[in-house]
């Protein structure tokens, strides 16, 4: 996709001034709709709100392959909201490099945030050519299994400590009519399982030799063919799920319907919100108990030009509350996210929480493959992985065939 000749259409937009803003509504575009992440957006609407200005929610159902063209749709059709929440990583680049989003890096200089924002990956995934174009708001890390410990009980199995275990206590789930692993529909939720066990099974070096190096060698090797033979596993346990979204998959957790589901620490937010309480009714184990290492992609909020004078002031003012210490607790405690600050106080975090805040303190971190591959490489991931875990017949060696040849191929 071109989007240099939309931006030229559009017209050349003046330097924008930076300064305080004047009591303004903003509409703030993103896909935050589960129950856990209402109540974590509303969080950012509270502290944006009490600036004097109002966030107009402008949530878009569904996943970020729905919402994403929507939002890119607005911003080159010319009718652009005034922020929008895309993930970590090159999403955006295009629109940037169109000249259809603000350059936010006088605010991240007079404010430090190449100071404040660790890991310093998170701020780099916003800066294209020298400049800062986006305000990262969380650490999100994909790499965790969670376990219904209910389920496990009611199965007469131990609750897992690693990916072997569950795979053997998979018959005795099976047994009792519960699903060993919910893996929704979605396709990017079947291409996530995968880059965990990448990671889990392969460890970190061939995660980063595949999806940061492009090594097709690599890509089509015995160690991947490990992981293919993993997800091989995964969904023959997955098949039953019958659901859709991610949240109703993690639901089946929380209701002892499945075993466990491999989902991002987002996930907490829904447990957080059905009252359970980790350690108790829940069990998490990062990096699959096999390898204790976690991403570092998650989310950020871009600023597209605008042409209203007060809008863009009171954007800065959005940019800035983001990332205040109090917002980043309070937003970051309910979405189950980790903070992009490191020197706030999160006394109140769980148990899950506090693990991955020391395997980041180690800096057992990797960047998330929205960080290292492009969009168009992504989705070429996501089409394999979905028709894989949906269809049964195709085997993990011709599988790996063509996820070799799409790293031979990525950017």
């Amino acid at each position: 996709m071109n989007l240099r000749f939309l931006a030229a259409a559009l017209g050349a937009t003046a330097a924008l001034p930076f300064g305080a803003a004047s009591a303004t509504d903003l509409e703030v575009t993103h896909w935050w709709t589960s129950g856990g992440e209402a109540a974590a957006v509303a969080e950012l609407a509270k502290a944006f709100d009490a600036t004097g200005n109002k966030w107009v929610d402008g949530a878009i159902a569904g996943s970020g392959g729905t919402a994403r063209p929507i939002m890119i749709s607005r911003i080159t059709g010319g009718d652009p909201m005034a922020a929008t929440q895309f993930n970590h990583g090159r999403q955006a680049e295009e629109l940037v490099q169109a000249g259809l989003m603000r350059d936010l890096t006088d605010i991240a200089t007079k404010e430090n945030w190449k100071e404040i924002v660790k890991p310093s990956s998170l701020l780099d995934s916003c800066t294209i050519e020298g400049k800062i174009y986006c305000a990262p708001v969380n650490i999100h890390s994909w790499q965790w299994l969670w376990l219904s410990n209910a389920a496990f009980k009611q199965a007469g199995v131990e609750v897992p400590k690693n990916w072997d275990e569950f795979v053997a206590a998979a018959p005795a789930l099976e047994k009792a009519g519960i699903v060993p692993l919910a893996v929704g529909g979605q396709p990017w939720q079947a291409n996530g399982a995968f880059d965990v066990l990448m990671v889990a099974i392969a460890g970190k070096e061939n995660f980063e030799k595949v999806f940061a190096q492009k090594d097709e060698e690599v890509a089509a090797g015995p160690e991947i063919a490990k992981v293919f033979k993993a997800a091989d596993d995964a969904r023959r346990m997955s098949k039953g799920t019958n659901v859709q979204d991610w949240n109703q998959a993690t639901n089946m957790v929380i209701t002892g319907k499945a075993g466990g589901q491999i989902m991002g620490d987002w996930a907490q937010g829904e447990f957080q919100l059905a009252g359970q309480k980790a350690g108790v009714d829940y069990t998490c184990l990062p990096g699959l108990g096999v390898n204790e290492v976690i991403s570092t992609g998650g989310d950020a909020f871009y600023f597209p030009l605008l042409e209203d004078e007060e809008k863009s002031k009171a954007q800065e003012v959005l940019a800035s509350t983001l990332l205040k210490p109090e917002t980043q607790v309070a937003f970051n405690l309910k979405k189950g996210s980790l903070p992009v600050r490191g020197d706030v106080d999160l006394a109140a975090a769980n148990d899950c929480m506090k693990k991955g805040l020391d395997i980041l303190a180690k800096g057992n971190v990797i960047q998330g493959t929205d960080q290292l591959l492009s969009a168009d490489s992504q989705k070429q991931k996501e089409d394999l992985f979905s028709e894989f875990f949906a269809n049964h017949s195709m085997t993990p060696e011709d599988a790996q065939k063509r996820f070799a040849d799409i790293i031979a191929a990525a950017d």
